[in-house]
């Protein structure tokens, strides 16, 4: 997966514009979150284009554990910044923390092995709605606020048994999603595969604020909005 024409250069920072992170969005992750449209007043960068971008300069390690601290706008000046032995920040112009990222094990350099697992992650991480969400909010009788849904990225995992693997595929193993007051944490856990042999684990985590009762009507809308927005995309 190619990441220039995604992202540009200031010095030794780097930033997103809105048409180049809603149209990473739409065209490698496959997500129409409105929250990533070039015109949303909420506009935010996607998370998955931040670790993706991460991966590519810093490399990919046997375990990493990425936490999101904040969301990333157009105005954002990022640089990669190492704090301490196997701990990355990444930082705005002002210092402020997005992403922190703990690395641990041996590191994986090869550019063709980090872009194909990078693909395969942000590919999987874009279907989170409404394909894994809806069924947990309606297992659990709760759903986001149709007429502003927030859905936050607050961390992800991944575990690798071994360096060595060639086409990596995700499997999900495990979905659920935990509900104190109006507040959900969504953890969907997987693992990966190379072929027939189990190369690794890993889990993306998502915090589902303004949480009420399930109302079938309400999602048949959010659901009916994501399409359209879809299929206005894919014309």
């Amino acid at each position: 997966m190619q990441l220039d024409e995604f992202y540009s250069t200031d010095g030794e920072r780097f930033f997103f514009s809105r048409e180049q992170a809603s149209r990473f969005a739409k065209h490698i992750a496959g997500d129409f979150n409105p929250i990533h449209d070039p015109d949303s007043k909420r506009f935010c960068v996607p998370g998955d284009l931040v670790f993706a971008l991460v991966l590519a300069r810093y490399g990919l390690c046997r375990h990493m554990a990425f936490r999101f601290t904040s969301m990333v706008d157009d105005q954002a000046r990022l640089a990669l910044v190492e704090t301490a032995p196997g701990q990355l920040s990444v930082q705005d112009q002002n210092g402020k923390e997005c992403l922190g990222v703990t690395c641990e094990g041996e590191k994986i350099g090869n550019a063709e092995q980090i872009a194909e697992l990078t693909r395969r992650y942000v590919e999987f991480s874009g279907q989170t709605f409404p394909h894994i969400l809806v069924p947990l909010m309606q297992a659990r009788q709760v759903m986001i606020n149709p007429q502003r849904p927030m859905v936050i990225y607050h961390s992800m995992i991944i575990d690798l048994d071994t360096p060595e693997f060639r086409d990596p595929e995700l499997k999900m193993t495990e979905t659920r999603l935990d509900v104190e007051g109006k507040r959900g944490h969504a953890r969907l856990c997987f693992e990966l595969h190379d072929g027939d042999r189990l190369i690794g684990r890993g889990e993306k985590n998502m915090i589902l604020s303004g949480l009420r009762p399930y109302d079938q009507a309400g999602i048949d809308h959010l659901i009916g909005e994501h399409t359209r927005h879809k299929a206005a995309y894919v014309g």
